[in-house]
């Protein structure tokens, strides 16, 4: 009853049904499973298995952090309503409470003949499944001089929480007051599409209260905001009016000491750069042969997460080629993650997986430390298009910024860490 509770709780729709009776007493113990990757997608992944297996394969998980950092809620450091410390969590639950090997390393290779990962410090693992979750790669060099001011410390991303958080917040503290801030985004897709919207918000937040003269000026490659488009534009306009400026089509082309050039504008120099470049899928999936898509990004087969390059390779998360509608956030890879986890305790106990998985996905927005947006979404699996579509009706945008969804999005993150991790 406890594990039923526990799956039903966590979202992981149809599982049961599918390792339901005499399931899980056809895992051989034998079976391991390699996980590279501790962030929302890999630590859930690595949980799932072991829980659906009732606990009987054998999970590695590959990290090289301490602990899990999570991104979403990390503008909130950027604005001072939060420390980074309070976005972090230990892998002990993973090994205390599942029994999970946790090694803090980095893989450095994976040979899906040999079915084995190096690691960087030397020695190799076996498995009989892989899964990947390696997040995106920042390109930094289709941006020329980009590579460089990041090295020197000068122009920053912090689009993976951590240090590059830190030293962002302490670039916006020096910032004197009537100085300039500029975000520049990406071509879609990138990792969380509404990420870049609320951390401008929430420097003018910063801005507001702190540095009133100072201004934020966002350029977006893209033709408009790619994500909760409308709500953000009357956040903007109504909470901080006179310090954002956005800028639509404009894409940065080069970076000469604090000026940004563009592939058509004239150039513009302000004092705090935050340069977010074309990403793909992490090194290791690139390495490996995986990234079979525009050679960024991961192709899989929607039902396993199969990789369609290697057999026994599962891959989810940011890396992986997304169907339409389906956005690269932590949410999306918690549910990527679950259906992995069941097909392939499925296939090492001989059974066909789930025909008809589901995946759900929420991202709150905060647009101010008190204030908050979400959007929503269901997705099927569609067996004759081989493909997850979103299913009509399901989820939506927040029909106004308000408070009550700020308490929503700080319980959504500590159910999430909690299931993941805990």
């Amino acid at each position: 009853m406890q594990r039923r509770a526990l799956i039903q709780g966590a979202g992981a729709t149809g599982l049961l049904a599918l390792l339901g009776g005499c399931a899980t007493s056809r895992v051989p113990e034998s079976a391991k499973v390699v996980v590279v990757g501790g962030g929302y997608g890999g630590a859930t992944a690595a949980k799932y298995v072991r829980l659906l297996s009732d606990h009987k394969i054998d999970v590695v998980l590959i990290e090289p952090n301490d602990s899990f950092i999570s991104c979403p809620l990390s503008n909130l450091v950027l604005e001072g309503a939060r420390d980074l410390s309070s976005l972090a969590t230990s892998y002990d639950g993973l090994r205390k409470q599942h029994g999970i090997t946790v090694v803090k390393d980095y893989v450095s290779a994976v040979d899906p003949a040999k079915k084995t990962v190096t690691l960087a410090r030397g020695g190799s693992i076996r498995y009989d499944k892989l899964v990947l979750s390696p997040g995106v790669e920042l390109q930094l060099d289709t941006v020329p001089g980009l590579s460089e001011a990041h090295a020197e410390g000068r122009v920053l991303q912090a689009w993976k929480a951590g240090p590059e958080t830190v030293a962002l917040r302490k670039q916006l503290e020096a910032l004197p007051d009537g100085g300039v801030y500029a975000l520049t985004v990406p071509e879609a897709p990138y990792r969380c599409p509404p990420g870049p919207y609320e951390r401008v918000a929430l420097v003018a937040s910063y801005f507001k209260k702190a540095k009133p003269k100072s201004k934020v000026v966002l350029f977006d490659a893209n033709p408009d905001v790619t994500s909760k488009g409308a709500l953000f534009k009357k956040a903007w306009s109504e909470l901080y009016p006179g310090l954002i400026e956005y800028r639509p089509q404009h894409k940065v082309v080069g970076i000469e000491g604090n000026t940004l050039k563009f592939e058509v504008q004239e150039s513009f120099k302000a004092d705090v750069l935050n340069v977010l470049p074309q990403q793909r899928a992490g090194q290791i999936a690139v390495q490996t042969g995986l990234a079979n898509s525009n050679k960024r990004w991961v192709g899989v087969d929607y039902l396993t997460f199969q990789s369609t390059a290697a057999k026994d390779i599962h891959v989810i998360g940011d890396a992986i080629q997304l169907a339409a509608g389906m956005p690269k956030s932590g949410h999306m890879a918690n549910s990527h993650a679950k259906v992995a986890a069941a097909a392939i305790v499925s296939e090492l106990s001989g059974l066909a997986p789930n025909p008809k998985p589901l995946l759900t996905n929420t991202c709150y927005s905060f647009v101010a430390p008190e204030l908050v947006v979400h959007v929503a979404s269901v997705h099927e699996y569609v067996e004759a298009e081989k493909t997850f579509k979103t299913v009509a009706g399901s989820g939506g945008l927040s029909g106004e910024r308000n408070a009550l969804e700020a308490q929503y999005a700080l319980g959504w993150a500590k159910n999430i860490w909690a299931d993941a991790l805990g």
